[in-house]
């Protein structure tokens, strides 16, 4: 979805600062954090940031206004979390490319951050349509360490602007081996809704989401008790996203 207003000037959004002026690296993570972060830096709104009192930590939800340009599919959101070392005055990073933002908060969260404190920002972006939405954002933000994700494809099209992301428990006692997540933006009403359902195999999960992609998907399954889980078998990880329909 996109984090803007349905008529936003881009003099409107936010911009981020890693305030790295006083700080250098090895050549690697130099180039490393160029190519990954800041070559489209300026492309990149801040949904979120926290910066621990001593400015060692750093953590951020992006929004990367580039991802779908010309790369259908590719994940909208980047989190970063940046170490600074401030005697030595030198810094590290992670990075993950990640198709929502309770996922991205997830990651930020098992890296060190305080939940409470990487809300997004109410301005941008789409609002909540209702509690489910609400709840079912708070849980992955809180327990997305708990899935693996294999698949996401996100479609950022006004007239279907969705994302559907596979995933897999972690804990073979967990309801529904996999899952699909997936997120509609209303861009009438201006509002998103999240839902997910629950998949006996990882062919049935990323079917829906094909299906979902090309218009042919019914409800989403109901997350099966926990009485009815089975061992998992593995759900690969896709290399990047693919278009809508796949080979059989």
């Amino acid at each position: 979805m996109s984090p803007t207003e349905p008529a936003p000037t881009r003099k409107s959004l936010p911009e981020v600062d890693f305030e790295l002026d006083e700080f250098d690296a090895d050549e690697q993570v130099c180039l490393d954090f160029y190519r990954q972060v800041a070559v489209s830096e300026d492309m990149l709104v801040p949904l979120t940031e926290h910066h621990t009192t001593d400015g060692g930590h750093s953590y951020y939800v992006l929004f990367d206004r580039t991802a779908t340009y010309g790369h259908p599919g590719m994940p909208q959101y980047v989190a970063v979390h940046l170490q600074r070392h401030q005697e030595r005055r030198t810094f590290d990073f992670e990075r993950a490319r990640l198709p929502l933002p309770a996922i991205a908060q997830s990651w930020l969260i098992h890296r060190g951050c305080p939940p409470d404190a990487i809300g997004l920002n109410p301005k941008l972006g789409p609002p909540s349509a209702d509690e489910t939405t609400r709840a079912l954002e708070r849980r992955l933000a809180g327990d997305g360490d708990h899935y693996a994700m294999g698949y996401s494809y996100t479609r950022d099209d006004p007239d279907d602007m969705v994302t559907v992301v596979a995933l897999r428990a972690l804990d073979e006692r967990a309801r529904s081996p996999f899952r699909v997540v997936v997120e509609e933006v209303n861009t009438d009403a201006w509002t998103h809704t999240l839902r997910e359902g629950g998949f006996a195999t990882v062919d049935e999960a990323l079917q829906w989401c094909e299906d979902r992609l090309t218009g042919k998907a019914g409800p989403l399954p109901p997350v099966r008790p926990a009485a009815e889980a089975t061992r998992p078998a593995a759900l690969p990880k896709a290399p990047g996203p693919r278009p809508p329909g796949r080979s059989r």
